[in-house]
């Protein structure tokens, strides 16, 4: 249980912490195309992964009765991370892309871990 605890924690202080700033900056991430389309995907992407953060935040105070929540959290990080790697092998993303998405699968499996080592109710 505390494997679960320390890998919720961590994932969700971290996500806070990367995806948070992200917030103030669209006219950065929209500079090369000068300006987006579609600013309601930005911010909603932004916002649902927020939200993710504090669940994994909850979870990590209480793995045993949020058990079932984890299979979520596996699923929130899993597809990014092989998307984001498809799109990499295509030439359509870039290294720090990679970087994270690499992180998003590393956490994935951790969460997965944590799913079977903890105890259902």
């Amino acid at each position: 249980m505390r494997f679960a605890k320390r890998v919720f924690t961590a994932a969700g202080v971290y996500g806070l912490v990367v995806l948070t700033p992200m917030l103030f900056v669209e006219h950065q991430v929209a500079a090369p195309a000068a300006r987006l389309d579609h600013p309601e995907y930005f911010y909603g992407f932004l916002l649902i992964a927020i939200a993710a953060q504090v669940l994994f935040l909850l979870i990590g105070r209480d793995p045993v009765g949020l058990r079932p929540a984890m299979i979520f959290a596996v699923l929130e990080k899993v597809p990014f991370g092989a998307t984001a790697l498809v799109l990499a092998q295509q030439g359509r993303a870039g290294g720090a892309l990679v970087v994270f998405s690499g992180i998003d699968i590393a956490l994935g499996v951790l969460f997965a871990i944590a799913w079977f080592r903890t105890p259902s109710v």
